[in-house]
Protein backbone atom coordinates (compact mmCIF):
# COMPACT_ATOMS: atom_id res chain seq x y z
CA UNK A 1 0.00 0.00 0.00
CA UNK A 2 1.36 3.75 -0.51
CA UNK A 3 2.75 5.00 2.08
CA UNK A 4 1.28 8.88 1.41
CA UNK A 5 -1.61 9.88 -0.79
CA UNK A 6 -1.48 13.82 -2.01
CA UNK A 7 -5.12 15.15 -2.80
CA UNK A 8 -6.50 11.98 -1.97
CA UNK A 9 -4.55 9.96 -4.67
CA UNK A 10 -1.63 7.52 -3.96
CA UNK A 11 2.47 8.77 -4.63
CA UNK A 12 5.30 7.57 -4.40
CA UNK A 13 6.97 10.20 -3.13
CA UNK A 14 6.65 13.09 -0.79
CA UNK A 15 8.72 15.82 0.79
CA UNK A 16 8.73 16.31 4.06
CA UNK A 17 6.97 19.82 4.03
CA UNK A 18 4.11 19.92 1.87
CA UNK A 19 6.02 22.69 -1.17
CA UNK A 20 3.29 25.15 -0.54
CA UNK A 21 4.36 25.91 2.84
CA UNK A 22 7.90 27.19 1.53
CA UNK A 23 6.08 29.73 -0.57
CA UNK A 24 3.54 30.69 2.35
CA UNK A 25 3.79 33.60 5.33
CA UNK A 26 2.94 32.66 8.68
CA UNK A 27 -0.67 33.86 9.59
CA UNK A 28 -2.09 34.23 13.21
CA UNK A 29 -3.95 31.61 14.58
CA UNK A 30 -7.36 32.56 15.98
CA UNK A 31 -8.55 31.73 18.83
CA UNK A 32 -11.98 30.37 20.95
CA UNK A 33 -14.10 32.95 21.19
CA UNK A 34 -13.86 35.09 18.31
CA UNK A 35 -16.57 35.30 15.93
CA UNK A 36 -15.26 33.96 12.58
CA UNK A 37 -14.57 30.51 14.41
CA UNK A 38 -18.14 30.31 15.08
CA UNK A 39 -20.11 31.10 12.24
CA UNK A 40 -20.64 29.04 8.98
CA UNK A 41 -18.02 29.99 6.25
CA UNK A 42 -18.77 31.57 2.77
CA UNK A 43 -18.39 29.70 -0.22
CA UNK A 44 -15.23 30.12 -2.60
CA UNK A 45 -16.09 31.27 -5.56
CA UNK A 46 -13.36 32.62 -7.02
CA UNK A 47 -10.24 30.13 -8.20
CA UNK A 48 -7.23 32.17 -8.71
CA UNK A 49 -4.19 32.98 -7.08
CA UNK A 50 -5.18 34.59 -4.47
CA UNK A 51 -6.68 31.63 -3.12
CA UNK A 52 -3.27 29.64 -4.25
CA UNK A 53 -1.75 32.09 -1.64
CA UNK A 54 -3.72 31.47 0.89
CA UNK A 55 -3.35 27.78 0.36
CA UNK A 56 0.42 28.07 0.72
CA UNK A 57 -0.06 30.46 4.14
CA UNK A 58 -2.09 27.78 5.41
CA UNK A 59 0.53 24.91 5.14
CA UNK A 60 3.42 27.40 6.49
CA UNK A 61 1.22 28.30 9.66
CA UNK A 62 -0.34 24.72 10.17
CA UNK A 63 3.56 23.37 10.27
CA UNK A 64 4.68 26.21 12.81
CA UNK A 65 2.03 25.95 15.02
CA UNK A 66 2.82 21.67 15.01
CA UNK A 67 -0.54 21.09 13.72
CA UNK A 68 -2.24 18.21 11.71
CA UNK A 69 -4.98 20.17 9.54
CA UNK A 70 -5.75 23.95 9.49
CA UNK A 71 -9.18 25.46 8.04
CA UNK A 72 -9.45 29.50 6.82
CA UNK A 73 -11.63 30.85 9.49
CA UNK A 74 -8.14 29.41 11.72
CA UNK A 75 -5.98 32.20 9.85
CA UNK A 76 -9.29 34.82 10.04
CA UNK A 77 -10.38 34.11 6.77
CA UNK A 78 -14.15 33.51 6.47
CA UNK A 79 -14.04 30.75 3.83
CA UNK A 80 -14.66 26.91 3.29
CA UNK A 81 -11.54 25.60 2.91
CA UNK A 82 -8.85 23.95 5.12
CA UNK A 83 -5.62 21.61 4.50
CA UNK A 84 -4.03 18.52 6.02
CA UNK A 85 -0.88 16.97 6.92
CA UNK A 86 -2.04 13.95 9.11
CA UNK A 87 -1.31 10.09 9.54
CA UNK A 88 -4.25 7.31 9.20
CA UNK A 89 -4.04 4.69 12.06
CA UNK A 90 -1.72 2.37 9.44
CA UNK A 91 1.08 5.01 9.73
CA UNK A 92 -0.26 6.29 6.03
CA UNK A 93 0.54 10.19 5.35
CA UNK A 94 -2.14 12.06 3.74
CA UNK A 95 -1.61 15.71 2.25
CA UNK A 96 -3.51 18.31 0.86
CA UNK A 97 -6.27 20.55 0.87
CA UNK A 98 -10.04 20.82 0.30
CA UNK A 99 -12.07 24.17 -1.21
CA UNK A 100 -16.14 23.78 0.12
CA UNK A 101 -15.83 20.58 1.63
CA UNK A 102 -18.77 18.45 2.18
CA UNK A 103 -18.61 15.71 4.55
CA UNK A 104 -19.95 11.83 4.11
CA UNK A 105 -19.76 9.93 7.10
CA UNK A 106 -20.72 6.24 6.16
CA UNK A 107 -24.47 5.29 7.28
CA UNK A 108 -23.58 1.30 7.77
CA UNK A 109 -20.01 -0.76 8.73
CA UNK A 110 -18.82 2.62 10.82
CA UNK A 111 -17.83 3.03 14.80
CA UNK A 112 -17.44 5.72 16.51
CA UNK A 113 -14.03 6.36 18.37
CA UNK A 114 -13.92 8.22 21.46
CA UNK A 115 -10.32 9.37 20.97
CA UNK A 116 -8.35 12.56 22.36
CA UNK A 117 -8.88 15.46 19.80
CA UNK A 118 -6.63 19.05 20.08
CA UNK A 119 -7.76 21.99 18.11
CA UNK A 120 -4.93 24.76 17.28
CA UNK A 121 -7.61 27.44 18.16
CA UNK A 122 -7.81 25.93 21.29
CA UNK A 123 -3.74 25.57 22.34
CA UNK A 124 -3.03 23.39 24.89
CA UNK A 125 -6.06 21.64 25.34
CA UNK A 126 -6.80 17.89 24.52
CA UNK A 127 -10.20 16.02 25.02
CA UNK A 128 -11.93 12.81 24.10
CA UNK A 129 -14.54 13.30 21.18
CA UNK A 130 -16.63 10.73 20.15
CA UNK A 131 -15.97 10.75 15.97
CA UNK A 132 -16.89 8.16 12.94
CA UNK A 133 -14.03 5.82 12.21
CA UNK A 134 -14.43 6.58 8.78
CA UNK A 135 -15.55 9.76 7.00
CA UNK A 136 -15.24 10.96 3.36
CA UNK A 137 -15.24 14.53 2.30
CA UNK A 138 -15.87 15.85 -1.13
CA UNK A 139 -14.99 19.07 -2.73
CA UNK A 140 -13.11 20.97 -4.74
CA UNK A 141 -8.86 21.80 -5.30
CA UNK A 142 -7.26 25.30 -5.89
CA UNK A 143 -7.75 25.12 -10.01
CA UNK A 144 -11.88 24.52 -8.90
CA UNK A 145 -11.67 20.52 -9.76
CA UNK A 146 -13.14 17.76 -7.67
CA UNK A 147 -11.67 16.11 -5.22
CA UNK A 148 -12.55 13.20 -3.28
CA UNK A 149 -10.77 12.35 0.03
CA UNK A 150 -11.27 9.52 2.16
CA UNK A 151 -9.98 8.99 5.55
CA UNK A 152 -9.97 6.07 8.77
CA UNK A 153 -9.06 6.49 12.11
CA UNK A 154 -6.73 9.44 13.15
CA UNK A 155 -6.99 10.75 9.69
CA UNK A 156 -11.15 10.53 9.33
CA UNK A 157 -10.90 12.41 12.61
CA UNK A 158 -8.95 15.40 11.14
CA UNK A 159 -11.51 15.65 8.33
CA UNK A 160 -14.59 15.94 10.14
CA UNK A 161 -12.56 18.16 12.62
CA UNK A 162 -11.96 20.81 10.26
CA UNK A 163 -14.76 20.12 8.14
CA UNK A 164 -16.54 21.42 11.21
CA UNK A 165 -14.18 24.13 11.15
CA UNK A 166 -15.99 25.53 7.71
CA UNK A 167 -19.33 24.90 9.27
CA UNK A 168 -18.35 27.22 12.51
CA UNK A 169 -18.07 24.45 15.33
CA UNK A 170 -14.98 24.08 16.91
CA UNK A 171 -14.57 20.39 18.94
CA UNK A 172 -15.29 22.11 22.34
CA UNK A 173 -19.04 22.31 20.64
CA UNK A 174 -19.15 18.58 20.93
CA UNK A 175 -18.43 18.36 25.16
CA UNK A 176 -20.57 18.25 28.08
CA UNK A 177 -20.58 21.40 29.87
CA UNK A 178 -18.16 20.25 32.30
CA UNK A 179 -15.87 19.15 29.54
CA UNK A 180 -15.69 22.24 27.99
CA UNK A 181 -14.73 23.88 31.08
CA UNK A 182 -11.97 21.53 31.51
CA UNK A 183 -10.81 22.03 28.31
CA UNK A 184 -10.76 25.77 29.14
CA UNK A 185 -8.63 25.42 32.20
CA UNK A 186 -6.30 23.38 30.07
CA UNK A 187 -5.86 25.84 27.76
CA UNK A 188 -5.53 28.54 30.31
CA UNK A 189 -2.89 26.31 32.25
CA UNK A 190 -0.89 25.50 28.81
CA UNK A 191 -1.64 28.55 26.32
CA UNK A 192 1.64 30.43 27.14
CA UNK A 193 3.37 27.74 26.59
CA UNK A 194 1.95 26.60 22.96
CA UNK A 195 2.55 30.29 21.96
CA UNK A 196 6.08 30.05 23.07
CA UNK A 197 6.93 27.05 21.04
CA UNK A 198 5.04 28.43 18.16
CA UNK A 199 6.87 31.60 18.11
CA UNK A 200 10.04 29.74 18.49
CA UNK A 201 9.26 27.72 15.37
CA UNK A 202 8.64 31.05 13.24
CA UNK A 203 11.89 32.63 14.33
CA UNK A 204 13.60 29.38 13.28
CA UNK A 205 12.31 29.96 9.96
CA UNK A 206 10.80 26.52 9.48
CA UNK A 207 9.35 24.86 7.73
CA UNK A 208 11.64 25.50 4.36
CA UNK A 209 11.22 24.09 0.49
CA UNK A 210 13.11 20.73 1.38
CA UNK A 211 16.33 20.30 -0.94
CA UNK A 212 17.12 16.96 0.58
CA UNK A 213 15.44 14.26 -1.49
CA UNK A 214 11.86 13.17 -0.59
CA UNK A 215 10.69 10.99 1.64
CA UNK A 216 7.62 9.64 1.53
CA UNK A 217 6.79 9.67 5.20
CA UNK A 218 6.70 12.28 8.54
Amino acid sequence: MPRVFVQGSPADHYPRYAPEAGRGAVRRITEVGEEVLHRPCRDVTEFGPDLAALIDDMFRTMYVAEGAGLAANQVGVNLRLFVYDCPDDDGVRHVGHVVNPVLETPTTGRRLLDEGEGCLSVPGAVMAVPRPDRAVVRGRDRDGKAVVVEGTGYFARCLAHETDHTNGYVYLDRLSKRDKKDALRQMADRRDAVYARRAANAAAQRPVTPSGPPCSDR
